[in-house]
């Protein structure tokens, strides 16, 4: 009986961290599928209005998303982190706007990464 237990014990120290691991691969491909949604969303808002969204509600008001996504490792849709453009940094933009969005979190990612990564351009 004491065999089989400690086969048991020895298989879940195994399985437990593998299934956590997975768990955070899961929160970060989210992560990075909401990111680029909104990304996207805040560009064609952009592109289609002439000046950037004042705050995530307005894409959501004006139909861009359906709704703010929840932050999967925050836990919140309001722990989003903007990224506001000035400005007086560019001519064509006359009204503060945000042009970037991050995670709300300061986990390191898998890859040894802020979860809140910059946009790749």
């Amino acid at each position: 009986m004491m065999l089989v237990v400690a086969i048991i014990l020895m298989l879940a120290s195994i399985a437990v961290p593998h299934y956590q691991r997975t768990l955070l691969f899961m929160r970060e491909a989210r992560l990075r599928d909401d990111l680029f949604t909104m990304r996207s969303m805040i560009d064609r808002f952009t592109l289609d209005n002439k000046r950037p969204p004042e705050s995530l509600n307005e894409l959501v008001e004006k139909g861009y998303l359906g709704a703010i996504p929840i932050d999967p490792f925050t836990g919140s849709d309001q722990s989003w982190q903007v990224e506001m453009e000035d400005p007086t940094d560019s001519p064509e933009v006359s009204t503060r706007g945000i042009v970037d969005v991050h995670s709300g979190s300061d986990q390191i990612s898998l890859a040894g990464m802020q979860n809140n990564s910059k946009r790749r351009e």
